[in-house]
């Protein structure tokens, strides 16, 4: 089963939408995980906008990059735009993408929605994608 690795600066928003989607859409197809350059804590709000549709993220933590091993991954995407702070062994899997989509933090509830269908879209593809 190829994995995917979500990375964000915090891991709290963006990041942790991708993960309950490629989870959720991904079921029994891909591995997944999500971390950030640091790790904070999972966002009240994402968990709220991500519950409206059906998928619980409630007991997702947010993660330090650190704690993982690039080699274990066959996919990395970043959401933030970080790709470029990624250590090089990250940016070197067989997938790699940046997908610099707006940080919510700060907005609105609608902002949260807003890019949670982006995030949505770009995982359904990345899961086509992996899984073709």
């Amino acid at each position: 089963m190829k994995k995917v690795m979500f990375v964000c600066k915090k891991n709290s928003r963006r990041s942790q939408m991708a993960e309950g989607f490629a989870r959720t859409l991904g079921k029994d197809k891909i591995g997944v995980s999500s971390s950030g350059l640091a790790s904070s804590q999972v966002d009240p709000i994402t968990v709220e906008v991500m519950k409206e549709i059906g998928i619980d993220i409630s007991s997702q933590t947010s993660k330090p990059l650190s704690d993982f091993n690039p080699e274990d991954f066959d996919a990395v995407i970043s959401l933030c735009g970080c790709g470029v702070n990624l250590p090089e062994a990250w940016v070197l899997r067989d997938i790699f993408e940046d997908w610099q989509l707006d940080a919510p933090e700060g907005h609105s509830i609608e902002k949260f929605r807003e890019v949670q269908d982006q995030v949505k879209a770009r995982v359904e593809n990345l899961i086509s994608v992996m899984t073709s």
